[in-house]
Order: C-alpha cells, then sequence, then structure tokens
C-alpha cells in the first residue's frame, strides 16, 4: 500500500458522517440526498505548482485545469455541475497579470460547462502557487454511478487514449461529462471511474469497491500516439502499454457494463461522438487482482497508481 492510500484509510476511519449522506469518501465525488428527485454531489480538487504544473505552463491553461478536473469527477458520477468556489494560494511576489490570466482559463471553462463560479479565498502560500476547486453538481435520485458495483463478466471500456499526457494533455484534456451523461442515458453502466492515476490504478479502485478482478487485453488498448513515440527514444523510455497503463492524468473514462451491450455501445458511440474512440479493453472478472492479457500469456499487473509522498 502506497502512503497516500494508507493516510487516506486511517483519516477517513474516523470522519463523522450524517443520515443524508448517500455516498461518502471513496468514490468520485460524495453524494448528498436531496429529496426525491435529485441528488447533490460534492467534490474538490488542488493543483500545486511543482507537482501539477511548472510556473513556466499558460496561466490560462493551468485555470482550465484546476477546474477541469473536478468537472471530470462530475463526469465519473454520470451528474451534472453546478457552482464552483475557488481557493487561490499566492507567494508574496505573484504577478497579477499571471493571475488574471489564471482566471479568464477558468472563467473560461466553467461557461463551456454551465458553472458559477460563486466566491473563494484567496491567501498566502510561502513558495508555490496552488488553487483548490470546490465543485457541486447534482445528479438524478439514485443515478449516480459508483464504483463498487462492478459485475463480474462486465466488459471493460475506456474512452479516448491513454498514455503521454505530460507531453502537454494534462493541460488541456477534455472533461467527458457530456459523453458520461449519454452513456447513461442510452446504458446501464455498472461501475464508471475518471482516470487520474492511471488505468491500473484506477482500475483498482473499482475492483476493490467492488470485491472483484479484472483481465486487461494489452493489444486492446487504445495507447496515444504520443505515448507511442516517447516509447521509441531509447532504452530508458517507457513502453507505449506501460504508458497507458500508468501515466496518469489521462481523465478519460473507464467504466463496466453487461457485455450483451457491447456491440451496440460501440455503434451507437460512433454516431454520437465520432471524433472520440471507445475501446473495451478487457473484463471484471471474480479472481482477484488485476491481470495483463498479452503475447506472452496472462500475468499480474501490479498497481502502480500515483503517490503524492514518493
Amino acid at each position: 500500500m502506497n502512503r497516500e492510500v494508507n493516510l487516506i484509510e486511517t483519516i477517513t476511519a474516523k470522519l463523522p458522517t450524517r443520515s443524508d449522506t448517500l455516498v461518502g469518501v471513496g468514490d468520485d465525488c460524495a453524494v448528498i440526498d436531496n429529496g426525491p428527485d435529485h441528488s447533490i454531489l460534492l467534490k474538490t480538487d488542488a493543483i500545486v505548482e511543482g507537482v501539477h504544473f511548472k510556473k513556466n505552463d499558460p496561466a490560462d491553461k493551468v485555470g482550465h485545469k484546476a477546474l477541469a478536473r473536478a468537472l471530470s469527477d462530475i463526469a465519473a458520477m454520470a451528474g451534472e455541475p453546478n457552482s464552483a468556489l475557488i481557493t487561490l494560494g499566492l507567494p508574496g511576489d505573484f504577478d497579477q497579470q499571471w493571475v488574471e490570466t489564471l482566471y479568464e482559463g477558468l472563467n473560461a471553462t466553467a461557461r463551456a460547462y454551465d458553472v458559477a463560479i460563486v466566491g473563494g479565498e484567496t491567501v498566502s502560500s510561502p513558495e508555490r502557487i496552488f488553487c483548490s476547486v470546490a465543485l457541486t453538481g447534482k445528479v438524478g435520485r439514485d443515478q449516480a454511478v459508483l464504483r463498487k458495483n462492478a459485475r463480474v463478466r462486465d466488459a471493460l471500456f475506456v474512452t479516448g487514449e491513454l498514455g503521454g499526457s505530460i507531453e502537454g494533455r494534462h493541460l488541456d484534456f477534455t472533461p467527458r461529462i457530456k459523453e458520461a451523461q449519454w452513456l447513461a442515458e442510452h446504458f446501464v453502466l455498472h461501475s464508471m471511474i475518471d482516470l487520474s492515476d492511471g488505468l491500473a490504478g484506477d482500475l483498482h479502485h473499482i475492483c476493490k469497491a467492488s470485491g472483484v478482478g479484472a483481465e486487461v487485453w494489452a493489444d486492446y488498448l487504445p495507447v496515444s500516439r504520443v505515448a507511442r513515440l516517447l516509447a521509441k527514444q531509447g532504452d530508458a523510455a517507457k513502453p507505449a502499454v506501460a504508458a497507458a497503463l500508468t501515466d496518469g492524468e489521462d481523465f478519460e473514462l473507464l467504466f463496466s457494463i453487461d457485455p450483451v451491450d457491447a456491440v451496440k455501445l460501440k455503434d451507437q458511440w460512433r454516431e454520437a461522438f465520432p471524433e472520440t474512440p471507445i475501446s473495451c479493453i478487457g473484463k471484471i472478472m471474480e479472481q482477484p487482482g488485476i491481470h495483463l492479457k498479452d503475447e506472452q500469456g496472462i500475468r499480474p499487473l501490479t498497481w502502480h497508481g500515483y503517490d503524492h509522498f514518493q
């Protein structure tokens, strides 16, 4: 177990809750009872200079990323975003023009997804800039797609392409809000998560929550062109399949459905989202653990989710 997971599990075991908390810690968003028609979604996410972005990255793209990360979690629940609060930490020598450009990115992304930025906080930070976003959303009563309901023999699907996000895509990715809502409207989704820690790590979250295992088919992974190019850059380069499994910050959707719906899903998806690929990359298994199937056979896939403290 990595240090981040150990810390989170230790803290969350002692957290208070309420009767109207339908889903607490352990999924992409918290789900709060809001009457017979809808539930409220709550999410917070943070980016830190030197960890999630570089000082010389375009400020508007940093702003986009700050909000888009939280939007991606709303998408993972098949929800609709609503309102955001922004907390910004700045060192004493901050560049006001940089901050204004950051907010241009935040505002543009908020408008694109019909999100109201309704307030926030500005604080001093000793050295590094950070931006934290608290986001609310809504979803139909009992309609939130959770991590914990994957079923044995489910087909595993992923949207888009995987790997190589470090080359820039992590700053300008598209949260799959529209795609997730379409999926939930047309199919019964048993489980879903957004890919922030890498396919292997996030699939582990689904399997652990659902009490199942999974088999991933290497030949069917939608490896990005960037990841394939990076894999050719010498002996120290990460193999393309490994990049697709572990790079993180792809912010695509990983979900499971009944296998009888797989062909229909592919056909209807192509009509609805012709510019965004979708791939069936494996299946849910009864046997615990995640296994990779490639030309060498089937072998256990070690979970290497991102750890903030390593």
